[in-house]
Formats: structure tokens, sequence, C-alpha cells
């Protein structure tokens, strides 16, 4: 590995004092510390370290010039000064060590974007970590984020969807990391020496909707369907899209930890049969389509019985419509044909979502054209939901096992599995009477292949989705 090399000239002295978060990105201090943080990961290794001694020198000048550029752009961020100079002595510490594993508990602990969630207001996040979708490797990122908190959200939490550890985020400048499908920003994929209780997790709803829009649009052509205005209208207006994808995703969050549980299916981490993380996402996925239903009805009818609205109301049921074309189209258009075939249990989600509005009519195939019987799609999405439910409710009763394959037969119900799959087959006494990982391993990584209408839909969106990699609400 050669020694990546950086500027003296960036690490000279003290970049000047940045004022204003608005302009952040454009400063010399941003620019400083970017490209130390871009250098400095070419010589670290998968748990974050630099083991190799012949680079120390070099990446002890980079921490140098990362740490001048926090304290630089600290002025701007003053809601974050106890974070960032926490981040400081962090960065210290690490190159005072010899560059072991790293360890930013403290500066991790100091950070806590969900205390402000005001519209417009920007964070500097500087940490070593990994990024989901990402890169698997705990390499240093630095991003600048603004939250997008519109006062409808904020009545909406502090309503009836509270959800104290939800941050909305849109992403302004990054490090590679980012330069991924990665569109989350959690505290658990920070190096740190121990794992604390989080109190928070981000979502970037600009690269969602930016998402969205791109790959809807295209699709919408390939198959010929022709969209409701309103859903046609997301298409050209990016801010709406993006709060459309914050009202969406506050109430999928919240729902993880909440209704008939089989104790918690999700949050603990444990090995588990794929398409059970399919069917939790779907989950708190048609919770939020039914709760934007829900909310749409409910305002309507008081709108028709002539009673007059908040704004915050208004916002609200404009944006609860959206959040329903929202859930069908990025389900089924993006997450049933993106990432590869192994696993993957966002593609079965909207694999599921796709046969299960077919099979009950809602959705049509046919002379090559993609249609749906709209006044009739909201019922059929809520009873996919009621099917899940209903299965978590009987699994509380049930041993994890038996839940494993009540929870399978509700998804072969409505998908065929591979013609080679133990599961479909039956599994074999010996498996049954065995250990739960004999469950799991007999799982096969393609357990419920592609369609024929999603085989050929793949190859002609391909390149819509590779080009979607990196994607910010700037770009479309």
């Amino acid at each position: 590995m050669s020694t990546p090399t950086l500027s003296t000239q960036a690490i000279v002295g003290e970049p000047e004092v940045v004022e204003d978060a608005a302009t952040a990105e454009q400063s010399a201090a941003w620019a400083q510390l970017k490209d130390a943080a871009i250098a400095i990961r070419e010589m670290q290794v998968k748990d974050g370290s630099i083991p190799d001694a012949g680079h120390h020198a070099a990446a002890r000048e980079l921490v140098a010039a990362i740490t001048a550029g926090i304290r630089a752009l600290a002025p701007a961020f003053p809601h974050d000064a106890e974070y960032l100079a926490a981040s400081v002595v962090d960065f210290e510490r690490w190159s005072a060590s010899d560059f072991g594993v790293p360890d930013f508990l403290d500066s991790l602990m100091a950070f806590q974007p969900q205390q402000h969630r005001v519209d417009g207001i920007r964070h500097l996040v500087v940490f070593p970590m990994y990024t989901q979708n990402g890169s698997s490797d705990r390499l240093v990122e630095a991003l600048i984020v603004e939250t997008i908190w519109p006062e409808f959200i904020a009545a909406l939490e502090a309503g009836d969807y509270g959800n104290k550890l939800f941050v909305s985020l849109r992403l302004v400048d990054f490090t590679p990391g980012y330069d991924t499908n990665s569109a989350v920003l959690f505290p658990e994929t920070v190096a740190m020496r121990e794992i604390p209780s989080f109190t928070w997790g981000a979502i970037f709803q600009d690269r969602e909707a930016a998402r969205y829009r791109r790959v809807v649009r295209a699709a919408a052509e390939i198959t010929n369907l022709e969209l409701p205005e309103r859903a046609a209208a997301m298409l050209d207006d990016q801010a709406q899209t993006e709060r459309a994808f914050v009202m969406w995703d506050i109430i999928h969050d919240r729902t993880h930890m909440r209704g008939d549980l089989p104790f918690d299916p999700f949050m603990i981490k444990q090995r588990m049969p794929f398409f059970l993380y399919s069917l939790e996402e779907m989950r708190c996925d048609m919770t939020a389509f039914r709760e934007s239903v829900k909310i749409e009805r409910a305002l309507t009818a008081r709108q028709e019985a002539g009673e007059q609205l908040t704004a915050d109301e208004q916002e609200m049921l404009d944006h609860a419509g959206l959040v329903q074309y929202a859930v069908i189209f990025d389900r089924i258009f993006r997450f049933a044909i993106t990432g590869t075939r192994t696993r993957n249990y966002d593609a079965v989600g909207g694999q599921l979502l796709f046969a299960w509005l077919h099979q009950r009519g809602v959705l049509h195939w046919t002379d090559t054209a993609l249609a749906f019987d709209w006044d009739n799609v909201p019922d059929a999405v809520v009873a996919l939901g009621d099917a899940i439910d209903d299965l978590y409710w009987h699994s509380i009763d049930r041993p994890k096992v038996a839940h494993w394959l009540a929870a399978y037969e509700l998804v072969r119900g409505t998908l065929t599995p591979h013609p080679a799959s133990q599961w479909a087959r039956g599994l074999s006494d010996e498996i049954l009477a065995g250990a739960p990982k004999g469950y799991t391993d007999a799982v096969m990584d393609d357990e419920f292949p592609l369609s024929m209408f999603f085989e050929t839909l793949d190859k002609k969106m391909k390149p819509v989705i590779e080009s979607t990699v990196g994607i910010r609400g700037s770009d479309d």
C-alpha cells in the first residue's frame, strides 16, 4: 500500500474560522477536513485501526488537519459545540495511542441531533464508522447534514406518532462511505469501546426521495403505467417528496417497537431466516400506509363536513395520500430489484406486496401495461398489514421455530418458492427436531426468486437503479 499524501499547505496553521453553517461546505476548512479524512481512510483496515507503523507519521498530520478543520468549523455549529470538542479529543487520543482500534464513544454520546429537530439546522458529523449499504469497514467519514423537520411533522410527532429517537436529514456533502446506497446514520455503526443505549437514529430523506423520483419515473415509462395526477406531480417536486418520506419513516420507525410482537423480532441481533426481516419491514411499512389512510380519511371527512383544517392538518392531508403512493411504488419498483439475490429481505418485501395486490385483483399487468384499481388499493394493502399483524399476535404463544414456519407459510401463500427449496418441500424430521440453526441453514439464499415480471423489469431498470448510487436531492 502506498502512503497517502496530503499537501503540507493544508495543515500549516489553522484554517479560517467559519461562522455560517449555510455555506460551510464551500469553506477551506471543510475542504481540508474532507480531504484529510479521505486520505486517512486509505491507511485504515477493516476495524478502523492503522496497523502499519510506517503510516503513523502521515496519519498524525492528517489527524491534525482533521481536528484543525473541526475547530475552524465549530463556530458555525454552536448547538454541536460539546460534540465537536469531544471529537477533537477522540481524534487526538487515537493518534496518541498509535492508531489502534478507534474509540469514539465519548464524542458519540455528546452528539444528540434528536435534541435539535429544527427545520434547516445543520450538523457537522465526523466519526470512524461503517455505512449500511455502503462500506462494511469502520473508516473515517465526514458529513455536513441538514435537518428536515417541517411544522406538520412536528405536529404529527407531538400527537399520535411520538418518536423521540427519529431524526430526518438531508445530505449536503460527504466522504466516500456515503457515495453509495447508504441512506441512514445510525450510532451503532461508530467505532467505540462499548455499546450504550442509543437515543437517536437518522435517515437521509433527500436521498430516499431522489432515488424514488428517478426510479419511479423510469419504471412508469417502462411498464406503461399511467400515474395518478398527484403521484405524477411528486416526481417533479423533490421537497414535497422528501416531506412524504419523512411522514412515512417517522411512523415506520416507531412501529418496530410497537404492536403485538413475538417479544422483540427485529431489534435484537439474532440469526434467523431472512424472510422474517422481510415481514418485519413490511409490517412497519404497512402500518405507515394504514395510518396514512386513517389520517387521510379522517381529515377528508372533517373537511367535507365543512370544518376548516389548520395549516398543519392540511399538510398532513396533502401528504397522507403521497405516503401511500410512495410505499407502493418504492417497494415495488425499487426495493424488489435493488441489491443482490442473497438473502435480500427488502426485495422479498417488494415482491410480496406486488404479488399480494395482483392476486387480489387491484393490480393488473395486461397488454404489457401496469394498472391499479386505486379505489380498492388501500384496503388491499391494509389487508396485508392485517395478515402480518395476525401472524405476530398468534406467535406470542408459539415456540420460535413454529413462528418461523408460520411466517414461511404466510409468504409462500403469495410468493412461489424456489423449486429446490427444502422449506417448500417440507423440512426433514432431523431439521425439525434439531436446533434453530438447522432451520436457518436450510433457507436458500434466493428462497423466493424473482417472478418473470420482475426478471424482465430488473434487466430494463438496472442502469437506472445503478445511477442512484450516491444520489442527493440536488442531483435530480
